[in-house]
């Protein structure tokens, strides 16, 4: 029964010059290697001088960059919608070295359209046919929403790789077109964990409740902001451990699993949400970080 409710594989290229620096002089590496729209995008610089920052832009989107001492490379989480169509698209970086000077570098990557299968379902009329009630409580949801995910922070919470939230099969993977009776209503914008009600849940990582309570269509959620515009969300929970603006570690139990809101049955439904677009949380879990 369905329930309903970029690290280093590389590549690299000569692109733009630089100003004061030749292109090829510039690494870039970046995971997957295929990226296709629903992606999020682990990327790697390797600058040709000593920068005391980097900043990107994707896809008309800020890329914040962190450095590490270890590696000696710059590394940043982008994304691409599902909407996005197939092409090549511009990442320009921007540095500053350490002596003031401004160097930039622009690549081309290409993104290609993924395969995304379709379920039909049958499901009772109250699941597709919200009542006068419902929908105001809906709408009051997604002001709620649009206003704690509009807020982007510039500061790093997460470190390192993304934990599952629980250890159990997935049993519906992101991109899903949902037809229901006979009708399509949605896209499956997470992955849903085949768990029994009352599953101990974690964190996928780091970072800040920024939202912990009843929605309608979500159940209880709990809504992680590790900063840099990146947030995780878990849906249909019995119960919530954290309130919102707790700070959680990485592997945190924050929360059980359940069925609340609209689920036909207990499991875990987790989104991974980028600045405003859905990502494919399979794909962000099986990057390897610095």
């Amino acid at each position: 029964m369905v329930l309903v409710c970029l690290i280093l594989v590389s590549s690299s290229r000569a692109s733009n010059p630089t100003v004061g620096h030749a292109a090829k002089d510039w690494q870039l590496h970046w995971e997957p290697a295929r990226v296709v729209n629903g992606s999020p995008i682990l990327f790697k610089v390797v600058p040709p001088v000593r920068l005391e920052s980097l900043a990107g832009t994707w896809l008309d989107h800020e890329v914040f960059f962190s450095f590490d001492p270890h590696g000696k490379l710059w590394f940043g989480i982008a994304g691409v919608s599902l909407e996005t169509p197939a092409g090549k698209f511009a990442l320009t970086l921007r540095g500053k070295t350490t002596a003031g000077q401004e160097v930039s570098f622009v690549e081309r990557l290409t993104v290609a359209k993924g395969r995304y299968r379709q379920i039909v379902l049958q499901v009772p009329r109250q699941f597709t046919e919200p009542t006068p009630e419902q929908r105001e409580q809906i709408q009051q949801d997604q002001a709620l929403k649009r206003e704690a995910f509009s807020r982007i922070d510039p500061n790093r919470e997460w470190s390192g790789g993304f934990l599952p939230p629980v250890r159990a099969s997935i049993t519906d993977v992101f991109g899903t077109a949902r037809v229901f009776n006979g009708a399509t209503q949605s896209l499956h914008m997470g992955l849903d964990y085949g768990v029994p009600s009352d599953t101990p849940v974690v964190a996928l990582n780091s970072g800040t409740v920024l939202l912990a309570r009843p929605l309608f269509f979500e159940g209880n959620c709990v809504v992680l902001n590790h900063g840099q515009g990146l947030l995780t969300l878990y849906m249909h929970l019995s119960k919530m451990e954290v309130q919102e603006g707790d700070h959680v570690l990485r592997g945190q139990e924050i929360a059980l699993s359940g069925g609340t809101g609209r689920a036909t049955g207990p499991h875990l439904h987790v989104a991974v949400r980028w600045q405003g677009i859905y990502l494919n949380p399979a794909t962000l879990l099986s990057l390897e970080f610095p």
